[in-house]
Parts: C-alpha cells; structure tokens; sequence
C-alpha cells in the first residue's frame, strides 16, 4: 500500500492553528505518511510536526465554508484547525483517520526514521539477560540462566533467555510451564543481595475445579526458600476473582500443596476499568467550569489516585516481605503481564538503589517490561479520546510512571533522573519514532525484526547531550531502602502529565506566582513596619529623655 492513497489533499493553504498556550497561527499544512506539519512565514513560529500514531481521535464541525478539526491525541493535547473550504477539510479529517489508524505495525513511522544524530550506543544490546544476570552470579550460585525459551516454543510472552533456579532442569520448566497461564512458568523477577531472598513472578496456576497441581511447579517454587523459611504468594486479584478463574481453568495454589507458602490477595484493577478511569480523569482534567468543589468531586469519581493506593500499597507489602520479613515472594494475578509487573518493578525501586538511577531504571523497563511480555501494542493502542474502545486498551504503564512520580516526590533527593525522563518514557510508549515499544512480546519484535531495521529509544536517551535533560540536580546516591507514604494526603495529581496541555495548569502556575507575590509584597510591608516601629521606639526614647531632669 502506497501512503499517497490514503492522502486525499496533501497541501492546505491559509489554515489557522490553535493549541495550548500558543498564539493562533497561519500557515500551511502538508500530510506525509506520518505526520501532519503545519507551516508559517510568520517570524519566530515554530513549526507543529505531530506524528498521526500520536492522534487518539478527531471531530469535525463546519460554520458556511469554514471547517474546523479538533484533534485529540494520546499525551492528552488537543489542537484545533481552521480550514478554508469544506472539501479540503473533509479530505483532512478523512486522510488523517486513516493514517491514524494503520493495521500494519511494518508502516508505523519506526520503520522509515532515519536518526540525524550520531549513534554512540546500540540500545538493542544496552541491557541483555546475560548482562543482567551478571550483577546476581557475584552474590549468588543457586540461579542459572535457562535457554528452554529460545524459541519462543514453551512461552510466547517470555523472552528467549530467562533466569531459574540451578536445582531445577529445563524438562521441569517444560512442565511446569502447562500447569501456568499462557506457559509463563515462575522466574527470578530480583534477587536481594542483603539477605539472598527473591521476588518471583509468573501467570495464575491452571488448577481448574478439579484441584489440578503439579509437582515440577511445587519444586521450582520450593527451590526458592531457604531451610526453615516460609514464603508468601502475592495474588494481585481478590479471593473472589480468583476463586471464579477456576471455572475458567485458572485458579490459584492450595496451601495443602504448598505448605510453606502463605497466599495474600491484593486487588488491583485491570483493563477497562482503568481504561474508564483514565476517560474519566482527563475528562475532569479538561472541564472549563472553575467551581473547586466540582472539579475535585470529578478528580474523586475517577479513582485514579485509588488506583495508585492500590499498587503503591502492594508494592510496599512485596518491598516488607523481603527486606523486613527475610521472606522470598511469588507474585501473580492472571496472566502475569499488568499488575503483576507493575509490583515487581515498583517493589525494586523501594528496594534497589540502582534502579532508581537512570540506567538502572532503564534496565527495569527493559527486563521487567519489554522483555517480560507487557503488551504495549495492546494496551497503547488508544488514550482518553477514542470512541472505539477495544477490551485490551488500559494504562497499565502510565499507572506504573505515576506510582514512580510519586515516590519520586516524596524523594526527591534519591533518583538520579527527574520527572521530564518519566514523561518522555509516557510520550514514546503511544507514540515514537523509535522501535522500543512496538510489538506485544518479545517474540513478535523478533519476527518484526526491529533491531535491524529501528532505532531503539535507548540509543537517542543516553547520548550526553540527552541525559542532561533527565539528569535530576538535587540527585544524591542513596543505599537505603525507601519507604514511600500512600496516606491519601501522601498522593497527589500528576499536572505534569494531566494537566500540562490545559488551562487550569496555566491558571494554577499564575495562583502560584500571585501568591509568591502576595508573599513577597507582605514581606516588604512586614519590614517597612519593623522600621517604623523602631523609628517610632527611637522618638518616644528621645522623647523620655528630654523630659526627665
């Protein structure tokens, strides 16, 4: 398929641009096959290059011949253009949905990028297995790495190369890999050099209303624990939820089979009702209406922030388990690719300094979410806008960049990279010239073939002339755990990332400078009093003076 068939009028002359905290501009707009570009001679106008995987929808309206197209992306920005003529501004509106909305992954914008900087480091390879597992093998011999998965043929969603326990043979994991949702057998997710325990994860057992169990799984499991400990079982679902999976043939681990585990339920919510919080959030975020009380009421309605309790509090229990307990920890909801890697990664920042550095952090991404099997393809496909809403679209990663915003906040001293590096990691996952988040699993970006023919994230970040933009000033190393406060007071509205293309950021960055003023100008007053008063002390000091004899 040619792009130049789904472009109905290229080049529009006269078009006038509105967006967030801008000037209306007038100038010429062009379609490519991946973006939209509006131009204008006007001086000092910078030019609007918007990506069309970046829009998340648009709506249409005409007044005479004038038409007007909203567009709605995916970072929460909404421009609108005014377009002479009512043809040229249905053929827009038609070209830019179809380019919008591409079925080929090999025609998204990743595949034709070409980089104008030099290219110092090859992302691809920046944080293989190998490497990683390299930081363990010092503090530990009880793990190995395990090829079973080389051909994606035991778990399509795992990598080819994942780290288990030394006791436990690759014909094992095979078998253990039939009795786990969608093959994802127990792997080592982090292992804590102070005390050698471990956090584990995989997907929901298949025990069925028959009480199935499997003997491999018991003794993979089993492998983890030391001599006269006991583990725990985080299950990200509520008992109820679990109890119905195994109707489905899913379930979860009988104590009868594994005795020295302790089974914890933590409901964390998933799909379309973190979908639906999220329409909800952004919608509160974009009302116009500036009543306080109504605006709060709707941040409420949402439950983003309970969301955020919610992980944030899981996190810190697996966090408790291992450092305070001394206890190793399983971890999984059902499939084991949402919530599930949304504690085991959070769990590591409270417990790992390096990952809160900005490679360290990186590396996270890339092993406890790239290569661990999260569907960005899925999940990404759509933000707060479309109307088409599809049943695997959910935030799953955005929640896991806000959880890390806020610890960030309440320590603001102990990560290396600051809130812009968050943001740029939101902005790229929905929309991106690089191939870093394409692709549900590893397997598919393997037969994309992605790391011969994009350019991964990775290699444009960690240039010296990027890093210092996600280079936090207040940064010093912290060797310490960090135990981060989800009291409802403790959490707060990400404005960076819901609130920054919307009039009330502006109009709270303009209360703020008001009160700075208020505060200042009282400062003055406060002083220009002191002086009077000890004017005032000095004359009636005179005054006693000369009357006495």
């Amino acid at each position: 398929m040619e792009f130049a068939e789904l472009i109905k009028t290229p080049r529009v002359d006269n078009v006038v641009l509105h967006r967030p905290f801008y000037p209306a501009v007038e100038g010429t707009l062009c379609l490519t096959g991946h973006h939209l570009i509006l131009s204008s001679r006007q001086d000092n106008t910078e030019e609007l290059w918007l990506l069309h995987s970046n829009i998340d929808a648009i709506d249409k309206r005409f007044v005479g011949s004038l038409g007007t197209i909203i567009i709605k992306c995916k970072d929460f920005r909404i421009i609108q253009l005014d377009i002479p003529g009512m043809e040229e501004c249905l053929n827009i509106a038609s070209s830019i949905e179809a380019l919008s909305t591409l079925d080929s992954i090999t025609l998204m914008y990743p595949f034709f990028y070409r980089p104008m900087f030099e290219v110092v480091e090859d992302g691809w390879h920046s944080f293989l297995p190998e490497q990683e597992f390299e930081l363990y093998s010092s503090a530990t011999s009880e793990w190995r790495l395990s090829y079973v998965n080389k051909e994606f043929a035991v778990c399509p969603s795992y990598p080819p190369i994942v780290i288990v326990p030394k006791s436990i043979d690759d014909e094992a994991l095979r078998k253990v890999a039939t009795f786990r949702h969608g093959g994802r057998f127990p792997v080592l997710s982090y292992y804590h050099k102070k005390n050698g325990m471990v956090i584990m994860r995989s997907g929901q057992p298949l025990t069925g209303t028959n009480g199935r169990r499997c003997k491999e799984d018991e003794k993979l499991i089993n492998a983890t624990l030391r001599a006269g400990k006991r583990g725990y079982i985080i299950d990200t679902r509520s008992l109820n939820v679990a109890q119905q999976a195994r109707a489905k043939g899913g379930g979860f681990e009988q104590e009868a089979h594994y005795p020295q585990w302790r089974r914890i339920h933590k409901s964390i919510e998933r799909y379309h009702i973190l979908q639906e919080s999220l329409i909800k959030l952004v919608e509160a975020c974009n009302e116009q209406a500036h009543n306080m009380d109504r605006w709060l009421s709707k941040l409420e309605a949402s439950n983003w922030l309970t969301h955020i309790k919610e992980i944030l509090t899981t996190a810190c229990l697996a966090a408790q388990c291992i450092d305070r307990e001394g206890a190793s920890i399983l971890i999984h909801g059902t499939e084991g690719i949402d919530s599930t890697l949304q504690v085991t990664s959070l769990a590591q920042i409270i417990l790992e300094p390096r990952s809160r550095t900005i490679r360290g952090f990186e590396a996270l991404i890339e092993r406890e979410w790239l290569q661990a099997g999260h569907p960005f393809q899925q999940r990404c496909a759509q933000s707060a806008y479309c109307n088409s809403k599809q049943k695997w679209e959910a935030p799953v990663f955005l929640l896991f960049l806000d959880c890390v915003w806020q610890i960030l906040r309440q320590f603001p001293c102990s990560f290396e990279f600051n809130e812009h590096f968050l943001i740029v990691l939101f902005e790229h996952a929905y929309a991106s010239q690089f191939g870093t988040f394409l692709g549900n699993n590893e397997s598919e970006r393997c037969k994309l073939k992605l790391q011969q023919k994009t350019m991964s994230l990775w290699s444009w970040v960690n240039r010296p002339s990027e890093l210092s933009k996600f280079t936090n000033p207040l940064f010093e190393a912290n060797n310490l755990v960090i135990w981060p406060s989800v009291a409802p007071q403790s959490l707060q509205l990400w404005e960076g990332i819901f609130l920054r293309w919307n009039r009330t950021s502006k109009y709270l960055d303009e209360a703020y400078e008001e009160m700075v003023n208020i505060i200042e100008y009282n400062k003055e007053l406060q002083a220009k009093v002191n002086i009077l008063r000890r004017q005032l002390a000095e004359l009636e000091t005179e005054d006693g003076m000369q009357e006495s004899p």
